[in-house]
C-alpha cells in the first residue's frame, strides 16, 4: 500500500501537478478569459438571474412543471453535490496543512481564471445535449462526438469519468467520513470503519437506484440547507474573529507568492496543492460539470454556462474561504503530515469549543453523502453514453457501492494522491477537446448578449447559427424555447 502511495504521490502526481496541469489550466483559463471579454467576472448579475429561473410548465409536466424536466436551479444543484463535499471541508485542510496559506491564494486565483473555462465547457454541454425521454442528458462525451467528431476521445473521456466519479472521489467522500466521525468519537478502529462504510453504501443504494429525478430532489434539499449552515457558523466564527481576518489574508497572499516564508510550505508546494485541491472542490476544466448542466431546461444554452461559474465562485471563493480561515486562526502546522477533516474540526473547536468538532463531523457527513449522489450521477451520464442496458447500469451501481464501502478502510494519503491522479487525466483529456470548440461558446455568447442588449429574455434555435453540425434540441419544441423568432435580428 505504501509503495502505491509512493508511485501516485512522488511519481505519477508530482509530474502533473508540477508540470503539465498547471501550465494547461492557466494557460486555457487566459485564453477563454480574453476571447469571452472577462465572461466570468462582467456576467455575474446574469448568473444570478439564471440560477433563480423557474421552468415554464408544459404538457405531460407537473402543475409547476418541474416533474419531469431539470431546472437551472435544480442542474445547479447537482454538480453542486459534487463540488460542495470533502473538497471544501477536508481538501482545504489537506492543502493548508502541506502547502501552507499560500496554497489558499493558488485556489482563489485557479476558481478566477477557471471560471471562463465552466462557462465554455458548460455551454457546449448545453448545445449538443440529447433527448432522454422528456428531460435531457449530455456533457464532454456528447460534444466530444457531436461537436469535435472525436468519438475515440469521447469514449477514452466516458471511462475516466466514469471511473474517477463513479469510484475514486466516491471512495474520498467516505474516507472524509470515517477520519471526521473516528475525531468525534475518539478512535477510528476498523469495526468503525466498516460499520460507517456499510451504512453510507446502503443509504446510498437506497436513493442511486431512484433515477436521477431522484438525484435531483435530494440534492436541491440537501446542498443548500448544510451548506448555508456551514457558511452561517464559519461567518459567526469570522465576525468574533474580524479583527485577525486581514492578518490571514495578508499570510496567505504572502505566503504564495514568496513575500513571507512559512516553514516547512515552499511558494512551489503551496502552488500545487492549492492547484490539485481548488481543482479538485470546483471541478472548473474538469469536465464534470457539464453532465450536470447538460440535464438543465433552459432557453438558451449560455444560461447554463453562466450558472456553472457560479458554482466554481460559490464553491471555492466561498465555503473553501470559510474553511480556510477557520483552519488559519488556529495557527497551524505547515509542511508536516497530511491532515485532513480533523485539521478543520480541531480548528473549529479552538473557536466555539468541543461540539464544534461534532459539527463539522455532521455538516461532513451530510456533504460528503451529498457529493456521493452528484458523483454517481455524473458517471452514469457518462455510462448512458455506451449502452442502456438495464443489466450495464445495475452492475456499475454495485460497483460503485463496493468503492463506497472501500473508501471507509482506505488510507488517507491514498484515496487522495488516486483522486489528483484521476483529476489530472480529465483535465487533460477535456481541455483537448473544449479548446478548438471554445468559438462555438464564444458565437453562442453573442448571441446571447445581442439579444439582451436589445432587452429580451435570450431564447436560441439552431437554425440561428446553422453553421452548428448535429445540435439534436434547440429545434424550437421545447416549451421554453417556442418564442425563438423574438431572437431574430429585424430584418
Amino acid at each position: 500500500m505504501a509503495t502505491l502511495e509512493s508511485i501516485l504521490a512522488d511519481g505519477i502526481n508530482n509530474f502533473l501537478w508540477t508540470w503539465i496541469v498547471p501550465t494547461i489550466l492557466i494557460a486555457a483559463g487566459i485564453y477563454f478569459g480574453l476571447r469571452t471579454l472577462l465572461v466570468q467576472i462582467r456576467m455575474i448579475p446574469d448568473m444570478i438571474r439564471s440560477v433563480a429561473e423557474r421552468p415554464v410548465p408544459h404538457e405531460g409536466h407537473g402543475k409547476d412543471g418541474e416533474d419531469n424536466s431539470i431546472s437551472a436551479f435544480k442542474a445547479f444543484t447537482i454538480s453542486a453535490a459534487s463540488r460542495v463535499g470533502t473538497g471544501n471541508v477536508a481538501g482545504v485542510a489537506v492543502a493548508i496543512s502541506l502547502g501552507g496559506p499560500g496554497a489558499v491564494f493558488w485556489m482563489w486565483m485557479i476558481a478566477l481564471l477557471g471560471g471562463a473555462t465552466a462557462f465554455v465547457e458548460s455551454t457546449l454541454a448545453q448545445l449538443w445535449k440529447v433527448k432522454d425521454g422528456q428531460a435531457y442528458r449530455g456533457g464532454p462525451a456528447y460534444y466530444m462526438t457531436r461537436g469535435l467528431g472525436a468519438r475515440w476521445l469521447a469514449v477514452i473521456f466516458g471511462i475516466a469519468i466514469t471511473v474517477t466519479y463513479g469510484f475514486v472521489y466516491n471512495a474520498v467522500q467516505t474516507n472524509s467520513i470515517v477520519e471526521a466521525v473516528g475525531n468525534s468519537v475518539g478512535h477510528t478502529g476498523m469495526s468503525l470503519k466498516i460499520v460507517i462504510g456499510l451504512a453510507v453504501a446502503l443509504l446510498t443504494a437506497l436513493i442511486i437506484f431512484g433515477g436521477v429525478q431522484r438525484i435531483a430532489s435530494a440534492t436541491q434539499i440537501i446542498v443548500p440547507f448544510m451548506a448555508g449552515a456551514y457558511l452561517i457558523m464559519g461567518v459567526i466564527v469570522l465576525i468574533i474573529n474580524i479583527d485577525k481576518v486581514p492578518g490571514m489574508i495578508g499570510e496567505i497572499v504572502g505566503a504564495a507568492v514568496g513575500v513571507k516564508q512559512v516553514a516547512g510550505a515552499a511558494v512551489a508546494e503551496a502552488f500545487k496543492r492549492g492547484m490539485q485541491r481548488g481543482l479538485f472542490s470546483n471541478e472548473a476544466g474538469q469536465g464534470s460539470a457539464p453532465n450536470a448542466a447538460a440535464t438543465a431546461t433552459v432557453s438558451h444554452p449560455v444560461k447554463q454556462g453562466l450558472v456553472q461559474t457560479l458554482g466554481v465562485y460559490f464553491d471555492t471563493l466561498l465555503v473553501c474561504s470559510i474553511t480556510a480561515f477557520i483552519i488559519l486562526l488556529s495557527n497551524p502546522t505547515f509542511g508536516d503530515d497530511i491532515q485532513s477533516a480533523t485539521l478543520t474540526q480541531n480548528a473549529l473547536a479552538a473557536e466555539v469549543g468541543q461540539w464544534g468538532i461534532h459539527f463539522v463531523t455532521f455538516i461532513l457527513f451530510v456533504l460528503a453523502f451529498s457529493s456521493v449522489l452528484g458523483n454517481y450521477y455524473l458517471a452514469e451520464s457518462n455510462i448512458r453514453f455506451f449502452t442502456e442496458k438495464s443489466s450495464v447500469l445495475t452492475v456499475f451501481r454495485l460497483l460503485v457501492l463496493l468503492c463506497v464501502f472501500g473508501g471507509a478502510v482506505g488510507t488517507v494519503p491514498l484515496v487522495w494522491a488516486l483522486a489528483d491522479t484521476f483529476s489530472a487525466t480529465m483535465v487533460i483529456i477535456n481541455l483537448i477537446a473544449i479548446v478548438p470548440l471554445g468559438g462555438v461558446a464564444i458565437k453562442l455568447l453573442r448571441n446571447y448578449s445581442e439579444q439582451r442588449r436589445r432587452g429580451l429574455d435570450p431564447v436560441f434555435h439552431r437554425s440561428m447559427l446553422p453553421e452548428l453540425k448535429n445540435v439534436e434540441c434547440w429545434d424550437g419544441t421545447d416549451p421554453v424555447t417556442r418564442d425563438w423568432k423574438k431572437g431574430l435580428p429585424a430584418s
